[in-house]
């Protein structure tokens, strides 16, 4: 997403704050993928865990091979800056999210499927539901819609008063749809209906990233101010917050096994956590620019990464006592 822009929306510029503990050992990528022309911001594998989709600046939307790093695909058709994507769960469609237009791709062609419009400003975030059947995007203009993923119909329209919806998420069984506020709220809502399940007090700033754990108990979240929060999904009572960058904190990720958690920050590094302590387990340091994106592959022992500087990094993350690099 462009910072510029969430910036002023948040009314926040980058904190100065203490850094988070020197961590264990950093290490190299697997690969570097070069191609886009501008910021890449959103980066994602597919299901399988062969290809990489990556998005950004330059417009552009493109598919790689995870393996060798190989330009698969180049899809072009939207006017500006790419900041979202997401794979359906099968595979076979990619989604992705600009101003104010979101584009369905099938993945093995690049051929547009299915355009949507509706949303009145920049779209911010897109998640595909867990059977596929449904899209739900988030927009800064304060609206977060559900789409039927075949037809582009509207199936649900919510205004959950929270500031510009800056990231969207289903839990793992789709009944319900996390919102995180540009203004620092988070709203689970019924993903059937919209009514409002669980409401956390509202934080100091704005919440970038939501993510649910794979079984669905908990949910993480990232702040500009550094932070990083686990949530109990079914309450919203805060488990465990602590300061995972002293720069902007823009994206967050449980690992397939819900054991570990990544972050990417302003400070041009990936970090992995555990996700029950908050331990710092590994820093990532490779990437010229800020670190937008972070996305674990389906088995958890790779983690890419998308920045501003115009790359996107595949890093092995596989436990062990040691690092593997």
């Amino acid at each position: 997403m462009n910072p510029t822009l969430l910036a002023a929306l948040l009314g926040l510029s980058a904190p100065a704050l203490r850094a988070a503990d020197a961590p264990p050992a950093a290490g190299r990528p697997l690969l570097t993928l070069r191609g886009h022309t501008n910021s890449v911001s959103a980066v994602v594998f597919s299901p399988d865990g062969t290809r990489l989709a990556s998005s950004g600046g330059d417009r552009t939307v493109r598919i790689w091979d995870a393996a060798s790093g190989k330009g698969l695909l180049t899809m072009r058709g939207h006017t500006n800056g790419v900041g979202a994507l997401a794979f359906s769960p099968d595979g076979t469609r990619l989604a992705s999210a600009g101003r104010p237009t979101i584009r369905v791709w099938e993945a093995a062609t690049g051929r547009e499927v299915l355009t949507l419009n509706g949303h009145r400003a920049w779209v911010s975030s897109v998640r595909f539901s867990p059977d596929g059947k449904r899209l739900a995007s988030g927009c800064l203009g304060t609206q977060a819609k559900v789409w039927d993923a075949a037809t582009g119909r509207v199936t649900l329209a919510l205004e959950p008063r929270i500031g510009g919806v800056v990231d969207v998420a289903f839990s793992p069984d789709g009944k319900r749809l996390a919102l995180a506020g540009a203004d620092g709220w988070l709203r689970v809502c019924d993903a059937a209906t919209g009514e409002v399940l669980v409401a956390p007090p509202q934080q100091g700033c704005g919440i970038l990233s939501v993510a649910h754990s794979p079984d669905g108990k908990r949910l993480a979240t990232c702040q500009p101010d550094g932070m990083v929060r686990v949530w109990n999904a079914a309450t919203g009572l805060e488990l465990k917050a602590w300061e995972a960058h002293a720069e902007w904190v823009s994206c967050v990720a449980f690992s397939p096994d819900g054991r570990r958690l990544a972050t990417a920050s302003d400070d041009r590094t990936a970090r992995l956590w555990d996700a029950t302590t908050g331990k710092l387990l590994r820093t990532l340091k490779g990437h010229a620019e800020s670190v937008r994106a972070v996305a674990f592959s389906p088995d958890g022992r790779r983690l890419a990464t998308a920045s501003y500087d115009e790359t996107v990094k595949v890093w092995d993350v596989a436990d062990g006592p040691e690092p593997l690099f």
